[in-house]
């Protein structure tokens, strides 16, 4: 994972932490106190939501201790990981440009793109002015490869 994405994900879980945890343990006691528990939603939604919490602190904590961080700015060269990609629609002629990353921190909207989607699969070796050819969901598509960075 990249620098950026590995220092999001550790934020994210300080703040399950040390702001989350926290207040989910507080609604709990606070349910508590109304009485009987198996008729108590207040109760049951806090416990919910303290399982989601947990479950998240765990999967952030294993993605972390595992990760590799990369830092793209000492990358060069073909596309890869880190990579960061000005495509133009050949059908289209719109212009998009993303950041290949590692699933943990992928997201579309952003513009960081999961190393295993199709459309980065296909990225991966080429170069600028290179055309890829891309399967998606949607259909066949084509892009040409207007730039490649390392930021």
């Amino acid at each position: 994972m990249t620098r950026a994405g590995h220092a999001a994900l550790d934020e994210e879980l300080k703040k399950l932490k040390s702001v989350e945890r926290p207040a989910v343990i507080k609604a709990i006691a606070e349910a508590r106190e109304h009485g009987d528990l198996s008729e108590n939603a207040e109760y049951h939604a806090a416990r919910e939501k303290q399982s989601f919490i947990e479950g998240r602190i765990k999967e952030l904590e294993a993605l972390l201790s595992l990760a590799e961080v990369i830092d793209p700015a000492k990358l060069s060269g073909a596309i890869k990981f880190g990579a960061t990609v000005t495509l133009v629609d050949e059908d289209t002629d719109e212009e998009k440009t993303y950041q290949i990353v590692g699933e943990a921190e992928a997201n579309i909207d952003k513009g960081l793109l999961n190393i295993r989607s199709p459309l980065a699969r296909a990225l991966i070796g080429k170069n600028e002015g290179d055309s890829v050819e891309v399967r998606t969901p949607g259909g066949e598509r084509s892009y040409e490869v207007l730039s490649v960075s390392y930021i």
